[in-house]
């Protein structure tokens, strides 16, 4: 969100109105859901998870799962599909991912997923929408 120009761009009325109160709080406003809140978290069938705010493909639901950790964790996106940023919030440095398209706040990324990537996007659940195949 910082200082970029997305291809989505709304205001922050628009914002409010288009999410709910939850989804505005994560997604533009860097919050995090609490963990095992999200049915997303169990989604196991094929498809595509998206943005929440501007339906931008994030995931491929291959690429998902399960770290233990509470919210919904792939080991890579779609290609082009996320952003990065620096993250020192909470007296730490971290990797924010956001929406490509949108600016969105998603969640995280670490260096301690599986094989063959060795990530793990940790996503805020109510970030996305699920498209089933």
């Amino acid at each position: 969100m910082l200082d970029e120009t997305y291809e989505v761009t709304r205001t922050d009325e628009e914002w409010r109105a288009l999410l709910s109160p939850e989804q505005y709080q994560i997604m533009r406003r860097h919050g995090t859901e609490r963990p095992g809140s999200c049915a997303l978290l169990r989604e196991k069938r094929a498809g595509v998870f998206e943005c929440a705010g501007c339906g931008q493909p994030l995931f491929r639901s291959g690429d998902k799962f399960e770290s233990g950790t509470g919210w919904p964790s792939f080991d890579a996106p779609l290609e082009g599909a996320l952003g990065e940023t620096v993250d020192r919030s909470y007296g730490m440095t971290r990797t924010e991912v956001h929406c490509a398209r949108c600016g969105s706040h998603m969640g995280h990324v670490f260096p301690d997923g599986p094989p063959p990537t060795g990530l793990r996007y940790c996503i805020n659940g109510v970030a996305l929408n699920f498209q089933p195949e």
